[in-house]
């Protein structure tokens, strides 16, 4: 058994007890994982809704921002958060983004009153998807960000699972997850991969709307790109973020923390060539007619109840960088468990956010970095 270490700081004004052996609630919040430290819950206020954030993607970094977005629903709104992680068997307890057949922790969803989720393309095994699958059968809300749309893929050897609908590719579901639950699976990239970023423009029709509390044109931004929908979104989907393609205005740079884009570029791509179906050469406007990358949809699995989902295909570690961005979403939350949205909900950081770059990385720099999840939240508490 770990000694509990007790760290007070003023930043916080309150108390965080870690054990790795349990929670130990004190006044305040209290910091606490699982006997075998595969995840972490942070106890927010009494009676508050439980939000579990499940990371599983090897691109966007999900394993960085699902944690800090964990850190501000309970610091400055109050929830209790529980954020899970991808890890290999072999390995338990260390973040590996890579390994697409294991998150532990699922069993969380049943005390859940909202789950984030934020994976790509998984094959879980039966009892974890279980989870997933009873607790949207119950109806409650799905906040689905960036690679949600495309969170699930059962192919090869996974083929066979009873879960295999839920994949991106299923035509049970014509979708999978993605179409289903959230409006849309994945499709393709509309913007330039690292090149063209996402300028957020409201919805017409969406003025009013509790999810844009606080949020004017502009002020969501990512550099992660735009993705493909099909217009229209099915049943009742409502578009509230348009997503804007913006040229990178400066160099590229393989190094740099958003490639050389940054949130004032401004210059629109205006026409570009592409083949259709036939191999002839089209002239389209990327951003004609420009993609939702944010909406809201009500969704029902079969013999389950109604629920409501809302999606957004940003949420990449690095867009959370802009406050609009993490504004969006922390508002998502509140609408989906239908809570008064804030006017304009706290959405500062809390400690050092440091993201890392999107993209793919090897199994052997997953290995080498060996981040345990007991220490994910060492650096800010």
């Amino acid at each position: 058994i770990h000694i509990s270490v007790m760290l007070f700081f003023h930043l916080f004004e309150f108390m965080v007890i870690f054990t790795s052996c349990g929670g130990v609630v004190e006044s305040g919040k209290t910091l606490f994982s699982n006997d075998a430290g595969n995840w972490i819950t942070l106890s927010g206020k009494r009676n508050m809704p439980h939000v579990v954030l499940v990371s599983g993607d090897e691109e966007y970094r999900s394993e960085e921002g699902l944690p800090q977005l964990a850190k501000i629903l309970t610091e400055r709104h109050g929830f209790k958060t529980t954020v899970l992680f991808a890890q290999n068997p072999s390995f338990p307890g260390v973040v590996d983004p890579n390994y697409t057949q294991n998150i532990p922790g699922l069993e969380n969803l049943k005390t859940a009153d909202l789950m984030i989720i934020l994976t790509r393309f998984r094959a879980l095994p039966d009892d974890q998807m279980k989870n997933i699958d009873d607790y949207l059968k119950s109806g409650k809300p799905v906040l689905g960000l960036r690679t949600a749309t495309h969170a699930f893929n059962f192919r090869g050897e996974t083929a066979e699972s009873p879960y295999a609908h839920y994949g991106n590719g299923s035509k049970e579901w014509q979708g999978g997850f993605g179409r289903q639950v959230l409006g849309e699976k994945w499709i393709a990239h509309h913007g330039a991969h690292k090149h063209q970023s996402t300028k957020g423009l409201i919805a017409p029709g969406a003025d009013g709307h509790a999810i844009l509390n606080g949020i004017q044109d502009g002020d969501v931004w990512g550099p992660s790109d735009v993705y493909t929908v099909r217009l229209p979104l099915p049943g009742d989907s409502q578009p509230i973020i348009l997503g804007q393609v913006v040229n990178r205005a400066g160099e590229f740079e393989e190094t740099d923390l958003t490639y050389g884009m940054r949130s004032s570029d401004s210059e629109l791509p205006g026409l570009e060539t592409k083949k259709d179906r036939d191999g002839n050469e089209v002239q389209f406007d990327k951003n004609s007619p420009i993609m939702p990358v944010a909406w809201t949809k009500s969704y029902q699995l079969p013999g389950g109840k109604v629920g409501k989902s809302f999606t957004t295909t940003l949420g990449a570690s690095t867009d959370l960088l802009a406050e609009g961005t993490r504004r969006l979403i922390i508002n998502g939350a509140f609408w989906c468990l239908n809570l008064a949205v804030p006017t304009k909900a706290n959405v500062d950081f809390i400690g050092n956010y440091t993201p890392s770059q999107f993209g793919f990385k090897t199994d052997e720099y997953w290995k080498t970095l060996n981040i345990k999840i007991s220490d994910v939240y060492a650096s800010d508490l």
